[in-house]
């Protein structure tokens, strides 16, 4: 890459990482799925009306939203809502590539490499010392949440890759557009009309702000530039950028919100993220492995240890 791009690519970590802040600054008493139907609207109108459908069937594109949107938002959220702090999610939810290496291997006999298997292992140590060693706020039940959107993710990436579905803005559009209104439901069933029209009384000018840092500029235009850093270099050389995010959201949680990490955090943070460079490793001497391609953003929800 060269030192436009490069700076391209730090630049879009670094919107992606602050993201989980800007969540945690204008979630307010909105509940977290009440705000992942509104965020998702956002998404889809009126980029709906813009950006072309990728050419691919509704049921695939259906379920890329059902995993790596409402799977993938909706645990986390609910996870940021019960105490996951912003920069803890954030890491945690880099779990997803080896979710994707582990579920490909399953699903779709793709053999992982040496690095694939090394990287593995050692993200998911780090994942076991994040969960030995979090700070006494962060619950296990937050915690594993947060690991079920990692997976939702996961499987998100799979789903994508076996039907060959093209990436970038088209997909990040068009699946967001079965998201809002079954969330909303589940939001209806599980808080209640009532906590739904007073989150809905509750969404200020704060929350405005947030979720339209969230949708338009993390997740149309991050992954815009994203994508168009991936077409112009190897996805070996741009997906790694992304292990920025999780620092990016760490230190602003840390400078704003003084959320600092337990000892254990970080340690188990650098394993996982320490794994997921050595899988992301190409083979010598080959082409670049395929490596999942991440979604717009990880976007926190409500909470004071709380994206």
């Amino acid at each position: 890459m060269n030192r436009r791009d490069s700076l391209l690519a730090a630049l879009v970590a670094a919107v992606w990482g602050f993201n989980f802040v800007v969540i945690d600054w204008g979630m307010g008493e909105v509940s977290p799925l009440l705000f992942v139907a509104c965020r998702f609207v956002l998404v889809v109108f009126p980029a709906v009306l813009l950006v072309p459908r990728p050419d691919v069937p509704w049921r695939v594109l259906a379920a890329v939203g059902l995993t790596m949107s409402i799977g993938q938002f909706g645990f986390l959220y609910v996870s940021m809502a019960a105490g996951l702090p912003p920069g803890l999610a954030a890491l945690v939810l880099q779990a997803q590539v080896v979710f994707t290496i582990v579920i490909a291997a399953v699903a779709l006999r793709e053999r992982p490499t040496r690095a694939q298997t090394v990287g593995v292992v050692i993200g998911a140590t780090g994942l076991v010392v994040v969960a030995l060693g979090r700070g006494g706020q962060v619950t296990l039940a937050a915690l594993l949440l947060c690991l079920a959107g990692a997976l939702s993710w996961g499987i998100g990436n799979v789903v994508s890759r076996a039907a060959k579905v093209p990436g970038g803005l088209g997909l990040t559009v068009w699946s967001a557009v079965v998201v809002p209104v079954p969330v909303l439901v589940v939001s209806l069933v599980l808080d209640g009309p009532a906590a739904v029209a007073d989150g809905l009384g509750a969404f200020g000018w704060q929350a405005l702000v947030s979720t339209l840092y969230t949708a338009g500029l993390a997740s149309l235009v991050g992954y815009g530039l994203f994508n168009s850093l991936l077409a112009r270099n190897p996805s070996a050389a741009v997906v790694p950028w992304v292990l920025l995010a999780p620092v990016v959201a760490m230190v602003s949680a840390w400078a704003l919100l003084s959320q600092v990490p337990s000892a254990g955090e970080a340690l188990g943070g650098l394993l996982l993220v320490v794994g997921v460079l050595v899988a992301l490793r190409p083979r010598r001497g080959s082409a670049p492995v395929p490596v999942p391609v991440p979604a717009p953003e990880p976007v926190p929800a409500r909470g004071a240890e709380r994206a």
